[in-house]
């Protein structure tokens, strides 16, 4: 009797639902089944194909996209200044093809490209939880720190994406508004067009790892909410307090501090001789706020009741 005790008991915890804390285990091979392979479970590929049909995905993708268009279009209707006047950004950008592209970067890399990381990212789990298929997933059972990582890859390979195609975009519509001229910075210094397009194209890449602390935040608020949007907003306004405390000249050495600090530290790019020391900073600083909020998201996750 003792022996079938312990055996009933030692069978109800390997069948202890995946929604609740603990460790999945893994399930007998029954008949001719293949057994079960906790490695093999949710594939990058089957995620990738359905974020890419949702909706958000598509319709953040186009505004990406149709935002060098935007911004041609509303070149096209300002008035030019007075003759003999300083130049100024708007100015600068209608000069070529590259200049256009820095200008497309530096006018949504504040906000628009925050948006958009934090949207792919805080909508991994919380959108899952809203749609109650959270549990079921884990009951599939998907180990929660796969889960956990395979969404994140998805995220992080659609907001790249996104974030590269900005630049990609502007240089093909500034290419054929503007013709493919020197990039000219506001010092005046003047970079061939070939040269130019890689420091366009690494200042997109310099911006996606510098927007690795807002992906990591959005994962981290993604699991502690059932709330897409909560997660979402919370990563955007994080990103908004950080820049509005960055303008403030008392806190000083403070700011060095700020994860949104070294975030035009791309500019240097636009120099004929580039200064890594705050690209170098910025990059340092960005993988240290998201590792950290990846920890923390990966040990809340792990701990959450997923019952409901």
């Amino acid at each position: 009797m003792n022996g079938g005790s312990a055996a009933r008991g030692h069978a109800a915890t390997a069948d202890e639902p995946s929604t609740r804390r603990g460790q999945v285990h893994e399930l007998p091979a029954t008949g001719a089944r293949a057994p079960y392979r906790p490695g093999h479970t949710l594939p990058v590929r089957v995620e990738l194909v359905r974020q890419l049909k949702r909706r958000r995905t598509q319709v953040a993708f186009a505004l990406v996209a149709l935002l060098p268009v935007i911004l041609w279009a509303a070149f096209s209707l300002a008035d030019d200044g007075p003759p003999g006047g300083s130049l100024n950004l708007v100015d600068l950008a209608k000069g070529s093809a590259t200049n256009f592209s820095v200008f497309a970067l530096f006018a949504s890399a504040g906000f628009l490209l925050v948006v958009v990381v934090a949207l792919f990212f805080g909508d991994t789990v919380a959108a899952e939880a809203s749609w109650s298929s959270l549990r079921y997933l884990l009951a599939a059972p998907i180990p929660r720190a796969r889960l956990l990582r395979q969404k994140a890859i998805v995220a992080g390979l659609l907001s790249l994406t996104a974030l590269l195609l900005l630049p990609a975009v502007s240089l093909i519509v500034g290419s054929l508004a503007y013709g493919t001229g020197d990039l000219v910075s506001p010092t005046g210094e003047a970079l061939g067009f070939a040269t130019a397009t890689g420091r366009v194209l690494l200042g997109a890449l310099y911006i996606a790892v510098h927007l690795s602390w807002v992906a990591g935040l959005a994962v981290l608020l993604s699991v502690s909410t059932d709330a897409p949007l909560g997660a979402v907003g919370g990563a955007v306004m994080a990103s908004i307090v950080s820049q509005i405390l960055d303008q403030i000249t008392a806190l000083e050495d403070l700011r060095n501090y700020l994860p949104t600090h070294y975030g035009n530290a791309w500019s240097a790019l636009l120099a004929e001789q580039v200064d890594w020391g705050d690209m170098t900073r910025g990059v340092f600083s960005a993988v240290c706020y998201a590792t950290a909020f990846g920890a923390l998201a990966v040990w809340r996750f792990s701990r959450k009741d997923v019952t409901s």
